[in-house]
Protein backbone atom coordinates (compact mmCIF):
# COMPACT_ATOMS: atom_id res chain seq x y z
CA UNK A 1 0.00 0.00 0.00
CA UNK A 2 1.58 3.16 -0.96
CA UNK A 3 2.01 6.14 1.53
CA UNK A 4 0.01 9.02 0.91
CA UNK A 5 2.05 12.37 1.09
CA UNK A 6 -0.05 15.22 2.27
CA UNK A 7 1.15 18.54 0.56
CA UNK A 8 1.26 21.16 3.16
CA UNK A 9 -0.21 24.44 1.25
CA UNK A 10 1.98 27.37 0.64
CA UNK A 11 3.26 29.86 2.94
CA UNK A 12 0.75 33.07 3.43
CA UNK A 13 4.33 34.68 2.88
CA UNK A 14 4.61 32.45 -0.52
CA UNK A 15 1.10 33.24 -1.43
CA UNK A 16 1.41 36.81 -0.98
CA UNK A 17 4.83 37.09 -3.00
CA UNK A 18 2.83 35.35 -5.65
CA UNK A 19 0.29 37.78 -5.97
CA UNK A 20 2.71 40.87 -5.63
CA UNK A 21 4.55 39.70 -8.61
CA UNK A 22 1.22 38.69 -10.95
CA UNK A 23 0.40 42.14 -10.32
CA UNK A 24 3.36 44.08 -11.10
CA UNK A 25 2.93 41.87 -14.51
CA UNK A 26 -0.19 42.82 -14.81
CA UNK A 27 0.13 46.23 -15.77
CA UNK A 28 3.48 49.18 -15.42
CA UNK A 29 4.19 49.70 -11.71
CA UNK A 30 6.73 52.74 -12.50
CA UNK A 31 3.96 54.89 -14.05
CA UNK A 32 1.73 53.68 -11.22
CA UNK A 33 4.76 55.31 -8.67
CA UNK A 34 4.58 58.43 -10.42
CA UNK A 35 1.27 58.75 -10.97
CA UNK A 36 1.11 58.23 -6.79
CA UNK A 37 4.11 60.92 -6.43
CA UNK A 38 2.42 63.17 -8.88
CA UNK A 39 -0.93 63.06 -6.66
CA UNK A 40 0.79 63.50 -3.78
CA UNK A 41 2.90 66.52 -4.29
CA UNK A 42 -0.07 68.44 -6.15
CA UNK A 43 -2.18 67.61 -3.11
CA UNK A 44 0.62 69.18 -1.06
CA UNK A 45 0.20 71.89 -2.33
CA UNK A 46 -3.96 72.03 -3.07
CA UNK A 47 -4.29 71.88 0.63
CA UNK A 48 -1.46 74.13 1.68
CA UNK A 49 -3.36 77.17 2.61
CA UNK A 50 -5.07 74.98 5.15
CA UNK A 51 -2.75 74.54 8.03
CA UNK A 52 -1.07 77.84 7.14
CA UNK A 53 -4.05 80.58 6.74
CA UNK A 54 -3.61 81.73 10.58
CA UNK A 55 -0.60 82.35 9.77
CA UNK A 56 -0.81 84.24 6.90
CA UNK A 57 -3.93 86.15 7.34
CA UNK A 58 -2.46 87.01 11.20
CA UNK A 59 -2.11 90.91 10.26
CA UNK A 60 -5.55 91.78 7.85
CA UNK A 61 -8.24 91.20 10.24
CA UNK A 62 -10.29 88.83 8.54
CA UNK A 63 -13.70 86.61 10.78
CA UNK A 64 -13.64 83.19 11.13
CA UNK A 65 -16.07 82.58 8.16
CA UNK A 66 -13.73 84.53 5.55
CA UNK A 67 -10.48 82.37 6.90
CA UNK A 68 -12.93 79.17 6.21
CA UNK A 69 -13.86 81.01 2.63
CA UNK A 70 -10.00 81.33 1.86
CA UNK A 71 -8.79 78.07 2.91
CA UNK A 72 -11.96 76.28 0.55
CA UNK A 73 -11.21 78.50 -2.50
CA UNK A 74 -8.58 75.82 -3.61
CA UNK A 75 -11.00 72.95 -2.99
CA UNK A 76 -13.51 74.47 -5.67
CA UNK A 77 -10.90 75.52 -7.97
CA UNK A 78 -9.83 71.69 -7.55
CA UNK A 79 -13.27 70.70 -8.81
CA UNK A 80 -13.86 72.64 -11.33
CA UNK A 81 -10.49 72.19 -13.30
CA UNK A 82 -10.54 68.56 -13.50
CA UNK A 83 -13.24 68.38 -15.62
CA UNK A 84 -11.03 70.51 -18.38
CA UNK A 85 -7.95 68.87 -17.06
CA UNK A 86 -9.45 65.07 -18.00
CA UNK A 87 -10.47 66.47 -21.44
CA UNK A 88 -7.06 67.80 -21.88
CA UNK A 89 -5.21 64.49 -20.94
CA UNK A 90 -7.17 62.85 -23.59
CA UNK A 91 -6.29 64.91 -26.16
CA UNK A 92 -2.77 65.25 -25.53
CA UNK A 93 -2.26 62.82 -23.13
CA UNK A 94 -2.15 62.06 -19.51
CA UNK A 95 2.02 62.25 -19.28
CA UNK A 96 1.97 66.09 -21.21
CA UNK A 97 -1.27 67.34 -18.96
CA UNK A 98 0.35 66.00 -15.65
CA UNK A 99 3.39 67.80 -16.69
CA UNK A 100 2.23 71.25 -17.46
CA UNK A 101 0.69 71.24 -14.39
CA UNK A 102 2.90 70.55 -12.24
CA UNK A 103 4.98 73.56 -13.97
CA UNK A 104 1.74 75.87 -13.40
CA UNK A 105 1.79 74.72 -9.34
CA UNK A 106 5.52 75.35 -9.49
CA UNK A 107 5.97 78.79 -11.22
CA UNK A 108 2.57 79.58 -8.71
CA UNK A 109 3.90 78.49 -5.34
CA UNK A 110 7.64 80.14 -6.78
CA UNK A 111 6.06 83.72 -6.92
CA UNK A 112 4.81 83.04 -3.56
CA UNK A 113 7.93 82.10 -1.68
CA UNK A 114 9.76 85.01 -3.29
CA UNK A 115 7.28 87.50 -3.00
CA UNK A 116 4.65 86.46 -0.82
CA UNK A 117 0.85 87.25 -0.33
CA UNK A 118 -0.14 90.76 1.14
CA UNK A 119 -3.77 91.01 0.74
CA UNK A 120 -6.90 89.09 0.44
CA UNK A 121 -7.43 88.96 -3.32
CA UNK A 122 -3.51 87.62 -3.76
CA UNK A 123 -4.87 84.65 -1.33
CA UNK A 124 -7.49 84.28 -3.50
CA UNK A 125 -5.82 83.98 -6.83
CA UNK A 126 -2.75 82.26 -5.30
CA UNK A 127 -5.68 79.55 -4.15
CA UNK A 128 -7.24 79.54 -7.80
CA UNK A 129 -3.78 78.48 -9.01
CA UNK A 130 -3.27 75.93 -6.31
CA UNK A 131 -6.35 74.00 -7.89
CA UNK A 132 -4.14 72.74 -10.96
CA UNK A 133 -2.96 71.00 -8.32
CA UNK A 134 -5.98 69.84 -7.41
CA UNK A 135 -7.23 68.60 -10.62
CA UNK A 136 -4.17 66.37 -10.82
CA UNK A 137 -6.73 63.55 -9.78
CA UNK A 138 -8.42 63.52 -13.36
CA UNK A 139 -5.26 62.81 -14.92
CA UNK A 140 -3.07 60.64 -12.21
CA UNK A 141 -5.93 58.25 -10.99
CA UNK A 142 -7.19 57.18 -15.44
CA UNK A 143 -3.64 57.44 -15.86
CA UNK A 144 -2.73 54.15 -13.58
CA UNK A 145 -5.77 52.62 -13.69
CA UNK A 146 -5.82 52.04 -18.11
CA UNK A 147 -2.81 49.84 -16.97
CA UNK A 148 -4.75 47.37 -15.05
CA UNK A 149 -7.75 44.80 -15.82
CA UNK A 150 -10.66 44.96 -13.85
CA UNK A 151 -9.94 42.38 -10.67
CA UNK A 152 -6.84 44.75 -9.70
CA UNK A 153 -8.68 48.24 -10.36
CA UNK A 154 -9.40 48.83 -5.94
CA UNK A 155 -6.02 48.78 -5.10
CA UNK A 156 -4.58 50.14 -8.15
CA UNK A 157 -7.12 53.13 -7.52
CA UNK A 158 -6.54 52.82 -3.85
CA UNK A 159 -3.15 53.22 -4.11
CA UNK A 160 -3.24 56.63 -6.72
CA UNK A 161 -5.73 58.08 -4.47
CA UNK A 162 -3.22 57.59 -1.64
CA UNK A 163 -1.60 60.35 -3.03
CA UNK A 164 -4.17 62.59 -0.92
CA UNK A 165 -1.46 61.30 2.79
CA UNK A 166 0.53 64.54 0.93
CA UNK A 167 -1.99 66.49 3.49
CA UNK A 168 -0.46 64.77 6.42
CA UNK A 169 3.29 66.04 5.41
CA UNK A 170 1.57 69.65 5.62
CA UNK A 171 0.00 69.89 8.79
CA UNK A 172 2.44 68.25 10.20
CA UNK A 173 5.43 70.10 9.42
CA UNK A 174 4.17 73.38 7.80
CA UNK A 175 3.21 75.18 11.57
CA UNK A 176 6.62 74.33 12.39
CA UNK A 177 8.05 75.84 9.77
CA UNK A 178 6.25 78.60 9.59
CA UNK A 179 6.82 79.44 13.33
CA UNK A 180 10.69 79.25 13.06
CA UNK A 181 11.09 80.65 9.72
CA UNK A 182 7.95 82.25 8.16
CA UNK A 183 5.28 81.19 6.04
CA UNK A 184 6.61 81.98 2.88
CA UNK A 185 9.53 79.55 4.08
CA UNK A 186 7.25 76.55 3.58
CA UNK A 187 6.66 76.71 -0.13
CA UNK A 188 9.94 77.00 -0.61
CA UNK A 189 10.50 74.00 1.16
CA UNK A 190 7.54 72.46 -1.00
CA UNK A 191 9.45 73.63 -4.13
CA UNK A 192 11.90 71.06 -3.51
CA UNK A 193 9.79 67.48 -3.54
CA UNK A 194 8.25 69.37 -6.34
CA UNK A 195 10.88 69.31 -8.63
CA UNK A 196 11.99 66.38 -7.77
CA UNK A 197 8.86 64.05 -8.20
CA UNK A 198 8.50 66.33 -11.66
CA UNK A 199 11.65 64.67 -13.26
CA UNK A 200 10.79 61.28 -11.81
CA UNK A 201 7.58 61.82 -13.54
CA UNK A 202 8.72 63.17 -16.79
CA UNK A 203 11.38 60.16 -16.67
CA UNK A 204 8.95 57.28 -15.91
CA UNK A 205 5.34 57.66 -16.26
CA UNK A 206 3.85 55.95 -19.90
CA UNK A 207 0.81 56.42 -21.22
CA UNK A 208 -1.23 52.96 -21.75
CA UNK A 209 -0.78 51.55 -24.82
CA UNK A 210 -3.88 52.05 -27.53
CA UNK A 211 -5.63 54.52 -29.17
CA UNK A 212 -6.97 57.58 -27.13
CA UNK A 213 -10.50 58.66 -27.23
CA UNK A 214 -11.24 62.40 -28.17
CA UNK A 215 -13.41 63.52 -25.53
CA UNK A 216 -15.98 66.65 -25.23
CA UNK A 217 -17.81 68.59 -23.19
CA UNK A 218 -20.52 67.14 -25.18
CA UNK A 219 -19.60 63.68 -23.55
CA UNK A 220 -19.41 64.67 -20.17
CA UNK A 221 -22.86 65.68 -20.57
CA UNK A 222 -24.47 62.57 -22.07
CA UNK A 223 -22.80 60.51 -19.43
CA UNK A 224 -24.53 62.92 -16.79
CA UNK A 225 -27.90 61.52 -18.36
CA UNK A 226 -27.15 58.15 -16.79
CA UNK A 227 -28.34 58.02 -13.40
CA UNK A 228 -25.00 55.27 -12.03
CA UNK A 229 -22.69 58.70 -12.90
CA UNK A 230 -24.94 61.19 -11.06
CA UNK A 231 -24.99 58.43 -8.19
CA UNK A 232 -21.61 57.85 -7.96
CA UNK A 233 -20.59 61.77 -7.88
CA UNK A 234 -22.83 61.96 -4.92
CA UNK A 235 -21.33 59.01 -3.18
CA UNK A 236 -18.09 60.72 -3.57
CA UNK A 237 -19.18 63.90 -2.86
CA UNK A 238 -19.69 62.72 0.89
CA UNK A 239 -16.45 60.18 1.01
CA UNK A 240 -13.76 62.98 -0.91
CA UNK A 241 -15.57 65.72 -0.13
CA UNK A 242 -15.65 64.68 3.72
CA UNK A 243 -12.20 64.35 3.90
CA UNK A 244 -10.26 67.18 1.92
CA UNK A 245 -12.76 69.34 3.58
CA UNK A 246 -11.60 68.29 7.09
CA UNK A 247 -7.90 68.35 5.80
CA UNK A 248 -8.31 72.16 5.08
CA UNK A 249 -10.61 73.42 7.94
CA UNK A 250 -9.69 71.24 10.23
CA UNK A 251 -6.42 73.33 10.96
CA UNK A 252 -8.35 76.62 11.93
CA UNK A 253 -11.69 74.20 13.36
CA UNK A 254 -9.11 73.25 16.07
CA UNK A 255 -7.71 76.67 16.75
CA UNK A 256 -11.15 78.09 17.30
CA UNK A 257 -13.03 75.34 19.15
CA UNK A 258 -10.19 73.90 21.20
CA UNK A 259 -7.95 77.04 21.15
CA UNK A 260 -4.96 75.13 20.51
CA UNK A 261 -1.49 76.58 18.76
CA UNK A 262 -1.05 76.67 15.35
CA UNK A 263 1.51 74.01 15.71
CA UNK A 264 -0.48 71.67 18.20
CA UNK A 265 -3.47 71.88 15.37
CA UNK A 266 -1.14 71.05 12.85
CA UNK A 267 -0.17 67.81 14.30
CA UNK A 268 -3.51 66.76 15.59
CA UNK A 269 -4.90 67.32 11.97
CA UNK A 270 -2.03 65.27 10.76
CA UNK A 271 -2.78 62.04 13.00
CA UNK A 272 -6.55 62.61 12.13
CA UNK A 273 -5.88 62.63 8.13
CA UNK A 274 -3.45 60.17 8.02
CA UNK A 275 -6.17 57.93 9.20
CA UNK A 276 -8.03 58.60 5.49
CA UNK A 277 -5.27 58.73 3.33
CA UNK A 278 -3.46 55.65 4.73
CA UNK A 279 -6.21 53.62 4.81
CA UNK A 280 -7.68 54.59 1.40
CA UNK A 281 -5.97 51.65 -0.11
CA UNK A 282 -7.34 49.66 2.30
CA UNK A 283 -10.57 50.30 1.54
CA UNK A 284 -9.98 49.60 -2.56
CA UNK A 285 -8.89 46.03 -1.43
CA UNK A 286 -11.73 45.66 1.36
CA UNK A 287 -14.01 46.38 -1.72
CA UNK A 288 -12.06 44.07 -4.07
CA UNK A 289 -12.86 40.99 -1.22
CA UNK A 290 -16.59 41.72 -0.03
CA UNK A 291 -17.93 44.20 -3.00
CA UNK A 292 -17.99 47.84 -2.90
CA UNK A 293 -21.56 48.33 -2.60
CA UNK A 294 -21.20 46.58 1.15
CA UNK A 295 -17.94 48.37 2.27
CA UNK A 296 -19.45 51.01 1.42
CA UNK A 297 -22.48 51.05 3.27
CA UNK A 298 -20.55 50.33 6.49
CA UNK A 299 -18.43 52.92 6.19
CA UNK A 300 -21.48 55.11 5.71
CA UNK A 301 -23.02 54.28 8.39
CA UNK A 302 -19.63 54.65 10.46
CA UNK A 303 -19.72 58.05 9.19
CA UNK A 304 -23.02 59.17 10.32
CA UNK A 305 -22.61 58.52 13.78
CA UNK A 306 -19.12 59.97 14.05
CA UNK A 307 -20.46 63.55 12.28
CA UNK A 308 -23.59 63.01 14.82
CA UNK A 309 -21.42 62.93 17.88
CA UNK A 310 -18.96 65.79 16.79
CA UNK A 311 -21.83 67.93 15.78
CA UNK A 312 -22.42 68.19 20.01
CA UNK A 313 -19.22 68.11 21.20
CA UNK A 314 -18.58 71.38 23.49
CA UNK A 315 -16.28 74.48 22.81
CA UNK A 316 -13.19 73.84 24.38
CA UNK A 317 -11.49 76.04 27.39
CA UNK A 318 -9.29 78.87 27.01
CA UNK A 319 -5.81 79.07 26.67
CA UNK A 320 -4.04 81.08 29.27
CA UNK A 321 -1.45 82.25 26.89
CA UNK A 322 -2.46 83.93 23.70
CA UNK A 323 -1.11 81.31 21.40
CA UNK A 324 -3.01 78.67 22.79
CA UNK A 325 -2.61 75.19 23.90
CA UNK A 326 0.15 73.49 23.30
CA UNK A 327 0.22 69.73 22.52
CA UNK A 328 1.25 68.65 25.76
CA UNK A 329 -1.39 70.83 27.58
CA UNK A 330 -4.14 70.12 25.37
CA UNK A 331 -7.85 69.39 27.56
CA UNK A 332 -8.99 65.91 27.46
CA UNK A 333 -12.20 67.42 24.97
CA UNK A 334 -9.68 67.88 22.15
CA UNK A 335 -8.31 64.46 22.69
CA UNK A 336 -11.84 63.32 22.76
CA UNK A 337 -12.45 65.47 19.26
CA UNK A 338 -9.54 63.75 17.72
CA UNK A 339 -10.49 60.03 18.27
CA UNK A 340 -13.93 60.77 16.67
CA UNK A 341 -12.36 62.78 13.85
CA UNK A 342 -10.00 59.92 13.19
CA UNK A 343 -12.45 57.16 13.07
CA UNK A 344 -14.79 59.40 10.63
CA UNK A 345 -12.21 60.74 8.80
CA UNK A 346 -10.95 57.14 8.39
CA UNK A 347 -13.94 55.56 6.93
CA UNK A 348 -14.20 58.62 4.86
CA UNK A 349 -10.73 57.84 3.69
CA UNK A 350 -12.09 54.07 2.73
CA UNK A 351 -14.90 55.22 1.43
CA UNK A 352 -12.70 56.77 -1.53
CA UNK A 353 -11.12 53.43 -1.87
CA UNK A 354 -14.72 51.40 -1.98
CA UNK A 355 -16.02 54.26 -4.77
CA UNK A 356 -13.26 53.81 -7.21
CA UNK A 357 -13.97 50.09 -6.50
CA UNK A 358 -17.34 50.19 -8.38
CA UNK A 359 -16.37 53.04 -11.27
CA UNK A 360 -13.98 51.31 -13.34
CA UNK A 361 -15.96 48.49 -13.23
CA UNK A 362 -19.57 50.28 -14.24
CA UNK A 363 -17.30 52.86 -16.59
CA UNK A 364 -14.81 50.72 -17.92
CA UNK A 365 -14.29 52.81 -21.05
CA UNK A 366 -15.13 56.19 -19.56
CA UNK A 367 -13.04 56.06 -16.98
CA UNK A 368 -11.33 59.05 -17.82
CA UNK A 369 -14.45 61.13 -18.01
CA UNK A 370 -16.10 59.79 -14.61
CA UNK A 371 -12.72 60.37 -12.81
CA UNK A 372 -13.17 64.31 -13.97
CA UNK A 373 -16.98 63.97 -13.11
CA UNK A 374 -16.56 61.60 -9.84
CA UNK A 375 -13.40 64.23 -8.62
CA UNK A 376 -15.20 67.19 -9.57
CA UNK A 377 -18.37 66.59 -7.38
CA UNK A 378 -15.68 65.45 -4.74
CA UNK A 379 -13.74 68.64 -5.11
CA UNK A 380 -16.95 70.54 -4.63
CA UNK A 381 -17.89 68.31 -1.66
CA UNK A 382 -14.43 70.02 0.03
CA UNK A 383 -15.71 73.17 -0.50
CA UNK A 384 -19.26 72.87 0.50
CA UNK A 385 -17.99 71.60 3.67
CA UNK A 386 -15.37 74.22 4.34
CA UNK A 387 -17.88 76.71 3.49
CA UNK A 388 -20.94 74.85 5.69
CA UNK A 389 -18.65 75.16 8.89
CA UNK A 390 -18.33 78.81 8.08
CA UNK A 391 -21.63 79.82 7.92
CA UNK A 392 -21.96 77.67 10.69
CA UNK A 393 -19.91 79.79 12.94
CA UNK A 394 -21.08 82.87 11.80
CA UNK A 395 -24.73 82.30 11.91
CA UNK A 396 -24.70 80.55 15.33
CA UNK A 397 -21.41 80.57 16.70
CA UNK A 398 -20.92 77.24 17.11
CA UNK A 399 -19.85 74.30 14.01
CA UNK A 400 -22.79 71.69 15.23
CA UNK A 401 -24.88 72.78 12.08
CA UNK A 402 -22.40 72.29 9.37
CA UNK A 403 -21.59 68.95 10.64
CA UNK A 404 -25.42 67.88 10.93
CA UNK A 405 -25.62 68.67 7.32
CA UNK A 406 -22.91 66.37 6.00
CA UNK A 407 -24.24 63.48 8.44
CA UNK A 408 -27.86 64.28 6.96
CA UNK A 409 -25.99 63.98 3.73
CA UNK A 410 -23.69 60.18 4.80
CA UNK A 411 -27.64 58.96 6.14
CA UNK A 412 -29.06 60.28 2.23
CA UNK A 413 -25.42 58.03 0.62
CA UNK A 414 -26.48 54.95 3.09
CA UNK A 415 -29.82 55.31 1.54
CA UNK A 416 -29.02 55.62 -1.88
CA UNK A 417 -26.94 52.77 -1.94
CA UNK A 418 -29.55 50.58 -0.64
CA UNK A 419 -31.96 51.75 -3.18
CA UNK A 420 -29.46 50.82 -6.14
CA UNK A 421 -27.85 47.73 -5.08
CA UNK A 422 -30.04 45.12 -6.32
CA UNK A 423 -30.12 46.73 -10.05
CA UNK A 424 -26.31 47.21 -9.97
CA UNK A 425 -25.42 43.68 -8.89
CA UNK A 426 -27.83 42.26 -11.24
CA UNK A 427 -26.75 44.15 -14.60
CA UNK A 428 -22.94 45.49 -14.79
CA UNK A 429 -21.89 44.19 -11.92
CA UNK A 430 -22.90 40.44 -12.82
CA UNK A 431 -20.61 40.34 -15.95
CA UNK A 432 -17.60 42.90 -14.58
CA UNK A 433 -15.52 40.17 -13.32
CA UNK A 434 -14.94 41.55 -9.61
CA UNK A 435 -17.02 41.45 -6.60
CA UNK A 436 -20.15 44.37 -6.34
Amino acid sequence: MTARVRLSPPHHREMLAMKLAEFKKAGHWPTLLAAFLYFDISFMAWVALGPLIVYIARDMNLAVNEKFTLVAIPVLAGALLRVPMGILADIIGAKRTGIIAQLVVIAATASVWHFGLTSKLAIELFGLALGVGGASFAVALPQASRWYPPQYQGVVMGIAGAGNMGVVLDTLLAPSIAEHWGWQAVFGCLLIPMLMVLAYYAFAAKDAPGERKKISLKAYGALLKDSDSRWFMFFYFITFGGFVGLANALPLYFTVQYHVSGVAAGMLVALIVAFGSGFRPVGGMIADRIGGIRSLSILFGVVVAAYLVIAFMPEGPTAPAASGWALTELPRIAWVSVLLFSIGVLALGMGNGAVFQLIPLRFRHEIGLMTGLVGCAGGVGGFFLAQALGYAKGMTGGFGAGFLFFGALALLGFIGLAMVKVRWRTTWGAVSGARV
